[in-house]
């Protein structure tokens, strides 16, 4: 055993928030919608290890939003520890589930409307 979280989980992690913030704030349904998220991007940069049997805490918000496109940043701490463990990109294109391809007017709207609950303000302090 190696005494941390393997980088795989913090994968997993970044699929999980942010699949359940669609299902649950951007009327996402995974087996009925027209369109959905496919991942053309993402990459992990690592600050410290998590050990078991620390509880890891994710955070969320979206860094760029395009007409088809989504950027996510995602952040994972140890609880009750305030440094950063890991900080996770994750680029979604939405495309329509029966050609594959992105349509011309992008992402539905009240997926549009739900992601924008979350764009954090374009600034140069942000790194991905």
């Amino acid at each position: 055993m190696y005494q941390h979280m393997n980088n795989s989980i913090y994968n997993f992690l970044y699929d999980s928030v942010v699949n359940t913030y669609l299902i649950e704030h951007c009327g996402l349904s995974p087996s009925g919608s027209e369109q959905h998220g496919l991942v053309v991007h993402s990459h992990s940069d690592y600050f410290a290890s998590i050990s078991f049997p620390a509880v890891a805490e994710v955070a969320l918000r979206v860094n760029k939003l395009g007409r088809s496109s989504v950027t996510y940043e995602i952040a994972v701490f140890e609880k009750d520890v305030d440094e950063v463990r890991a900080v996770g990109e994750f680029v979604h294109v939405f495309v329509q589930r029966s050609t594959g391809r992105p349509t011309a007017s992008g992402m539905s709207n009240e997926m549009r409307r739900g992601l924008e609950r979350i764009l954090a303000v374009e600034t140069k302090e942000n790194k991905l």
